[in-house]
């Protein structure tokens, strides 16, 4: 009787052992996306990046021409809003259309949405990423502290399809605070508990089961 137990029970407590950091992952994975589909979906949008200017023809007649003053519209239009907030997941790429619809977003949205806008107005730009931040440049717009050439990783031209890669200069303590905003600050508590919650027990469960390995060794 007890040999059938244990035989389960080692088989049990090596499957944990050996997939406990898959089993970790995993779990946080799931507390963030519950659909994992949409994580996959929102690197395919931001890396294809696809404006859809009959998205916005409904804005473009109370919008001006100039391109300076069409960024400050659109960002006027478009609220920021951190996308827990807005569709309940850390980080999450909208198409322009749920951009426009809920009229909330982060700089992803801000930037499909402009993009749409520009292009949409024929005028030529390109969309530039940095760790923490992405947004559309154009002729005559004037550099930030986090919208620079210093700062960009990635840059890509719709015109011509070419993208481009570099190593970004921006400090690390820079891209944790802005990670700690986006993603702890704003997160609903709920997610918070279970985030917190599931990698404690899973920790408990395995100093549980090296504990039981040991008393039984020292049995014999």
């Amino acid at each position: 009787m007890t040999d059938g137990l244990v035989g389960p029970e080692k088989r049990a407590r090596r499957v944990f052992r050996r997939y406990f950091p898959l089993i970790f992952v995993l779990w946080i994975l799931f507390v963030l996306y519950p659909n994992p589909v949409n994580i996959i979906i929102s690197i395919h949008r931001v890396l294809s990046f696809e404006p859809n200017p009959g998205a916005v023809q409904s804005m473009l007649n109370d919008l001006p021409s100039d391109a300076v003053d069409i960024e400050k519209a659109v960002l006027a239009t478009i609220r920021y809003r951190h996308d827990w907030q807005v569709y309940g997941m850390p980080w999450y790429c909208p198409t322009v259309e749920q951009a426009v619809e809920r009229g909330v977003g982060d700089c992803k949205s801000r930037a499909l949405v402009l993009a749409s806008v520009l292009e949409a107005k024929n005028v030529t730009y390109q969309v530039h990423s940095s760790p923490i931040h992405i947004w559309v440049e154009y002729e005559g717009k004037n550099e930030t502290s986090i919208e620079n050439a210093q700062v960009e990783f990635y840059q890509y031209d719709p015109e011509s399809g070419e993208r481009q890669f570099r190593l970004p200069h921006i400090r690390i303590a820079e891209v944790m605070d802005s990670f700690w905003d986006s993603f702890w600050g704003p997160m609903p508590d709920d997610r918070k508990a279970l985030l917190i919650s599931g990698p404690v027990a899973l920790v408990a469960a395995r100093v549980i089961f090296r504990k039981r390995r040991t008393v039984q060794l020292s049995a014999g």
